[in-house]
């Protein structure tokens, strides 16, 4: 075996040994499974029941039932869906849920119509705490007919955050929100919603109360100029019914469906794990040549082989370290979809929709596509671009925080098409993108984004040309550097030295 294949070998299993790669093994997966269930977990647990305080002022007093009543309907909703969650796991074999038809079933109605379909160790059902829940407004608020000294004490009892009971629990709770419903300014106006609260983030309430004011205000204007309601809702509950179709797919083959958006998509994603993976390798060349250098081993080395096989082998040992990592966030990736999906029960619930498919069309996009090819050649090219800048730079240097400086400033450097990452995909064909694809630092990131839209074969061939070409020229001046810096000791290399270094005059 070559000394260059020994090196790279003895990199491989150096790096592949340490709990940090298997730490960067695992990390992608990981951080998948928590920015998906995290924030599903904290909508269910982390919010908790909003309590509020609900006046109406206007002259007929039926805002505030509107209100409730509508609030209400938005639990009954919520319960049902959380049935269904929870029961999609428990049904009998060969059973199914009824169809959601959105006539707002609650869940005891639904409860009772699939009894004989759960499984006897089901067990029971909890229904999830209310979102929103009013409170008895306090003496101190009581009505006096002046809006400005309610709104004055209103605003002195949130401010100090005085407690109020509840309506079904008479427990003292401190106000989420308090709300002020007053008639509109002349006739045939809509009703005003002054709204009270100190948080201003959380606007689900607000918007809550508003729509079924505004709602309850359209029926009333329907039937006071003499139009049925019920008529106008159907009326507007007509949609246009949206086809879309790519005029590149094969005849018969138009439509457009979720596999086509995944494939629009999905090279984003790919360039995020594109950018890490040829980011932390090189990391990792770095930290292994300056620890080695540190230790004087690279004096070892150097004595038994050639800079240049030195530089080889360190190279193909760290790139095949990266190309396990990658290998392993792909595959969990779809592993980690797959079981997500069937963990929630989103298949027996909901089967055609269209995250019961996505592990399905996720898994027939990377077959039929050229992602994955992509990927992996992109990622071999920009690794080399980065990896021989990278070392070349560590040979200089004499210690990891003077070769963390270099790194920071080529990390800036690689940003640029992460900040481009969205846009991109909108107009992969445009100035812009064509542009960045023509820069060879750029060119691997910009171009994985640009695959899933056909560019023109010119750009395809024409950037791939220009960054080989500049993967050779890069390897050929940095192991023109490695080879006369490797050894070197003193004060690092100035911009100079190392030009007279690669142009052969020092």
């Amino acid at each position: 075996m070559s000394p260059a294949l020994l090196i790279a070998a003895r990199e491989f299993l150096g790096n592949a040994r340490t709990r940090g790669f298997w730490f960067g093994i695992l990390m992608v997966p990981l951080l998948w499974v928590i920015a998906s269930q995290v924030p599903l977990w904290l909508a269910r647990k982390g919010t908790p029941t909003r309590h509020f305080a609900l006046f109406d002022a206007t002259r007929t007093g039926g805002s505030a039932g509107v209100i409730l009543r509508h609030l209400r309907r938005m639990e009954e909703r919520r319960g049902s869906m959380r049935f269904r969650e929870w029961a999609a796991p428990r049904l009998l074999p060969g059973r199914s849920l009824p169809t959601i038809d959105g006539s707002g079933t609650s869940w005891p109605d639904l409860r009772s119509q699939v009894a004989g379909s759960m499984r006897p160790d089901a067990g029971g059902f909890t229904p999830p705490e209310p979102l929103h829940r009013p409170v008895v407004l306090p003496a101190g608020l009581a009505w006096r007919g002046d809006l400005a000294d309610f709104e004055g004490r209103l605003r002195d009892w949130l401010r100090e955050g005085r407690p109020c009971p509840a309506e079904d629990r008479g427990e003292p709770v401190v106000l989420f929100a308090a709300a002020l419903v007053l008639d509109g300014e002349g006739p045939g106006d809509p009703p005003v919603l002054r709204f009270w609260s100190d948080n201003q983030a959380d606007t689900s309430l607000r918007d809550a109360m508003a729509e079924a004011l505004s709602r309850e205000h359209r029926r009333a204007e329907y039937g006071r100029r003499g139009v049925d309601p019920a008529l106008v809702g159907q009326v507007e509950a007509a949609r246009a019914r949206v086809v879309d179709l790519n005029p590149r797919k094969a005849a018969g083959q138009e439509q457009v469906g979720l596999a086509d958006q995944l494939r629009q998509w999905a090279p984003s994603v790919f360039v995020y794990l594109l950018w890490i993976a040829v980011f932390a390798v090189s990391q990792m060349l770095l930290n292994s040549l300056i620890e080695e250098r540190s230790n004087r081993i690279l004096e070892v080395l150097v004595s038994s082989v050639t800079p240049l096989q030195l530089m080889v082998g360190k190279l193909l040992g760290v790139a095949a370290v990266g190309a396990v990592m990658a290998l392993a966030w792909i595959g969990s990736l779809v592993l980690v979809t797959a079981w997500m999906v069937g963990s929630s029960g989103i298949a027996a619930v909901a089967p055609d929709s269209a995250i019961a498919r996505l592990p399905l069309e996720l898994a027939t996009l990377l077959g039929d596509s050229w992602i994955l090819p992509a990927f992996g050649l992109y990622f071999v090219l920009g690794y080399l671009f980065y990896s021989a800048v990278i070392l070349a730079l560590g040979s200089t240097c004499s210690d990891l925080k003077e070769a963390q400086n270099f790194t920071g400033v080529i990390a800036l450097f690689m940003m640029v098409p992460l900040v481009s990452i969205t846009f991109i995909p909108k107009d992969p064909n445009g100035p812009i993108a064509t542009c960045l694809s023509w820069i060879p630092p750029y060119t691997p990131f910009v171009m994985m984004n640009r695959v899933a839209a056909s560019p023109p074969w010119f750009d395809v061939v024409g950037t791939l040309v220009l960054l080989v070409i500049s993967d050779i020229l890069v390897l050929w001046a940095c192991a023109r550097v490695f080879r006369r810096a490797v050894l070197r000791t003193g004060q690092p290399a100035s911009l100079a030295q190392l030009a007279r270094w690669i142009f052969g005059r020092g």
